[in-house]
């Protein structure tokens, strides 16, 4: 028990036997190593050097830039589209957008949508400037400034509205983010307002048969006049089947036949009997046919579609 202090003791003499006692800084370093964590850390200021008045020029013309990447790339590859500008090399404009971009189908459809929202935003907001803001950050409101959004997410809630009602959330959006370029999340919740606002009651029910309108909705390309019988109600879409699959559409993207009961019953049985045989990897005559059996504007087949449908089902 007594052993390991004079161990210690003897250490400590050893160390200060062919010198001087150790004066204040030598305790201090000594203090320091056995309690680092008190150990203070003096750190010099650096200088910040100031922008010139053209680098600012150039900091803020760089940033519109950054600011209008996605809204370029919108409008460029509507011009592609439009102009069909892919057709020496690719069938389709969505396969040329994966093949040249990498995009994904939906991708670049978002893109062309979000540039048309800026550029009705542009039209319809208010116009400032860069300095308004900075000299007057405190005055600065919705009303009195053209902030323009800077990414696709924070255009994507406001697609499917109208150009009013876009720049009516857009200026709401800016004065919630206290006059800055809002969230998405803040966006789409401006918009969710809105929409519950002007909410329109879904009337549809099970078993309707509806008509598709695609109108200026990408998602519903090739399903433009395609009958759907509705097997779901929500709040501001309806789950419908067609002939070749399940899908959500919007209330807006709906036309109902007014069909009578035993009518919808007889589009269900013809709607099953398409969906089992229907695959891609039919002929393109079959294939053909059944898309057309999958527009018709009638509840009932005439006497050759429904031989020509009972030879593929055979088959």
């Amino acid at each position: 028990m007594t052993k390991s202090p004079r161990k210690r003791n003897k250490a400590t003499s050893s160390a200060f036997s062919d010198s001087t006692l150790p004066d204040d800084q030598d305790l201090e370093d000594i203090f320091l190593q056995e309690n680092p964590a008190t150990a203070t850390i003096t750190v010099t200021a650096a200088e910040v050097e100031e922008l010139s008045e053209t680098e600012q020029r150039d900091r803020l013309h760089l940033e519109r830039r950054v600011e209008r990447a996605f809204f370029e790339a919108g409008k460029a590859l509507a011009e592609l589209r439009d102009r069909r500008l892919y057709r020496s090399t690719h069938s389709t404009f969505e396969e040329y957008c994966k093949d040249r971009f990498g995009f994904e189908r939906r991708h670049p459809y978002r893109l062309i949508e979000a540039a048309g929202v800026v550029d009705n935003l542009i039209k319809m907001c208010p116009i400032w400037t860069q300095n308004e803001i900075e000299d007057n950050p405190a005055t600065v409101h919705s009303d009195q400034v053209q902030i323009l959004p800077t990414s696709e997410g924070q255009v994507r809630p406001m697609t499917k509205l109208e150009p009013q009602e876009q720049q009516e959330v857009w200026l709401r959006a800016v004065e919630l983010s206290g006059g800055k370029v809002p969230t998405g999340r803040i966006v789409k919740d401006v918009v969710q307002r809105i929409m519950e606002r002007t909410q329109v009651p879904n009337t549809y029910q099970i078993g309707e048969v509806c008509q598709i309108l695609v109108k200026d909705n990408p998602e519903l390309r090739g399903k433009g006049g395609c009958w759907a019988i509705v097997s779901g109600v929500n709040d501001f879409s309806c789950t419908v089947r067609t002939w070749n699959g399940e899908h959500t559409v919007g209330l807006q993207h709906l036309k109902s036949y007014n069909y009578l009961p035993a009518e919808c019953e007889q589009m269900r049985v013809i709607c099953d009997r398409i969906a089992r045989i229907y695959s891609d990897s039919l002929e393109e005559t079959a294939k053909s046919l059944l898309q057309l059996l999958g527009k018709l504007n009638r509840p009932w087949l005439t006497a050759v579609e429904e031989k020509l449908l009972s030879v593929l089902e055979s088959e």
